[in-house]
């Protein structure tokens, strides 16, 4: 009984996603086009195999909320593992992710819809891709911006000048802010807590890793 109430709360949580609203693109506005320093951009967070990335997972969708556990694991020099799982340890999905490449292992049914599986796929590949190309740079008094094309899209990384880390990325496209995602960090390698903020949606979506004793 417990399960199925689980289940039940999952997909009427994600259900709005089908709503939107609009937002306007002003991200370059106040940042100066600089010489691009470099072509790549090695992403730091979820890079290292021998580490199981654990977060303790918060989702909102309008006034609802849900908690679990999100998993990644690095098990090639491409892919990602991930795996979400209710509190109660109960697997919800479990998604292979590259740069180009999406494999869906398994999902419970409740939550195996288009939009569920897109909007997920989209957030856990901006956070766990390893390189993004680098097509244009920009800078402000704190921050060196990279900008990486991707398709109509465009994904700005945000680099704080003081201690290279990154500290946020942007996803847009030409007109509006998609998703902001913010990262807290204190050593360069693992991300302490992750934000995952969507603009055209009411979801917001926040990690806090689980350190180790």
């Amino acid at each position: 009984m417990q399960k199925s109430k689980r289940h039940f709360l999952i997909i009427n949580l994600f259900l709005p996603l089908v709503l939107a609203s609009c937002a306007t693109n002003n991200l370059a506005k106040d940042l100066k086009p600089v010489t691009p320093e470099k072509t790549i951009y090695n992403a730091p967070y979820f890079s290292n195999p021998e580490i199981d990335y654990v977060y303790k997972a918060t989702i909102n969708v309008y006034r609802n909320e849900l908690s679990g556990i999100f998993i990644a694991k690095k098990i090639n020099d491409a892919t990602h593992r991930v795996v979400f799982t209710t509190e109660f340890g109960n697997k919800l999905l479990d998604f292979e992710i590259s740069e180009t490449n999406f494999k869906v292992n398994s999902i419970v049914d409740e939550l195996n819809k288009k939009i569920i599986i897109t909007t997920l796929k989209k957030d856990f590949r901006l956070i766990l891709r390893s390189n993004y190309i680098i097509n244009e740079q920009l800078e402000d008094e704190k921050s060196k911006v990279f900008k990486s094309d991707e398709g109509t899209n465009y994904n700005y990384l945000y680099i704080n000048k003081s201690d290279e880390k990154l500290y946020k990325i942007v996803s847009a496209s030409k007109r509006k802010e998609k998703i902001r995602i913010d990262f807290a960090s204190e050593k360069n390698n693992i991300a302490d807590t992750i934000v995952i903020q969507h603009y055209n949606i009411k979801l917001r979506i926040k990690l806090i890793f689980f350190k180790p004793n």
